[in-house]
């Protein structure tokens, strides 16, 4: 489990060199318009990204050392498909993309901080996960119905991708009945830390990342009533007023659950809750942003994250 852990905080690479100061009450700037071209970029920037992982750790780690590292001839074979999808769903993005008359955005350059088999492997059940979040998550964005079916067909096809490599890693492969849908900022948010640079000739998409905010290292076998510790790196999360409550906001698809978060050096930390019988359990690949408020979870609202990390069965 620590090692999965080591491998979220990849998703939460520090935003600013610096320390910032996030201020709760801060009203954000309303976001754009957002259109069917910039979803389906969206989705092709996600795309790419999945792309080149797959390809550059196939290419980077022969079968002998997936053997090595515990991994099957099977499953060898088996990610190669996974890789061979994810070609496709870019080819097919930008395909749709350039009969609507629209600039398909075009591959970044990347740093997935991947070392060995094992951390390929950790690291791909995350990206999946994040996938499947990022597809439901944008669906209700979708006016046209052809795009609509279409990513939707991409999704179920990212679930099972996420159900085979959590099975791989010893994982329930359907920790939860629902799923978890993320908004554009949100996945932007754990996407962005792999993103070295893009070409300038790439169209501007509507998006931007919070604050980070990772699972320390010392979380481990995390379940509900787990008290864990979420780190802040490059920025300092405070309420405007200095004394009102920050709270720690799980992300399920029947609306956030909310637990006060208390701060400690270098973050917060917060216990993981049992959701209301009737709503979505928190369990599985889980994520949580700070807020300031506990009625609701925005654009508007979020301070930092969020963060992602594994909970699994008590």
């Amino acid at each position: 489990m620590k090692g999965i852990i080591g491998t979220a905080a990849a998703f939460a690479a520090a935003v600013s060199a610096v320390p910032t100061t996030n201020n709760l009450k801060q009203i954000r700037q309303a976001a754009p318009q957002v259109t069917d071209a910039d979803i389906l970029n969206y989705a092709l920037t996600l795309e790419h990204l999945e792309d080149t992982f797959y390809r550059q750790g196939l290419a980077n780690f022969t079968q002998a050392q997936f053997a090595a590292a515990g991994f099957d001839a099977t499953f060898y074979s088996n990610l190669k498909e996974v890789s061979s999808d994810e070609t496709t769903h870019v080819s097919f993005l930008t395909a749709a993309l350039t009969k609507a008359g629209a600039v398909p955005v075009a591959a970044c350059t990347y740093n997935f901080g991947v070392t060995d088999v094992k951390s390929l492997i950790a690291t791909a059940s995350i990206l999946e996960g994040v996938g499947v979040s990022a597809y439901l998550g944008a669906a209700a964005d979708i006016m046209s119905a052809a795009y609509l079916t279409a990513a939707g067909s991409i999704l179920t096809v990212e679930s099972r991708h996420s159900s085979y490599i959590r099975a791989s890693l010893g994982e329930s492969p359907f920790p939860s009945p629902f799923d978890v849908p993320l908004d554009l900022n949100e996945v932007y948010t754990l996407a962005a830390p792999f993103i070295v640079s893009c070409p300038s000739s790439n169209p501007a998409l509507p998006v931007k990342a919070f604050p980070s905010l990772i699972s320390a290292p010392s979380n481990a076998n995390i379940t509900a009533g787990s008290t864990i510790t979420l780190l802040t790196p490059g920025s300092i999360v405070k309420p405007a007023d200095g004394s009102s409550q920050i709270y720690g906001a799980f992300i399920t698809v029947t609306g956030p659950v909310f637990v006060p978060a208390t701060a400690v050096t270098g973050g917060f930390s917060l216990t993981v809750p049992t959701a209301a019988n009737g709503t979505a359990p928190i369990s599985g690949q889980t994520y949580v942003v700070l807020t300031g408020c506990n009625t609701t979870v925005s654009d508007d609202t979020v301070a930092a994250g969020p963060a992602v990390f594994e909970v699994g069965p008590l």
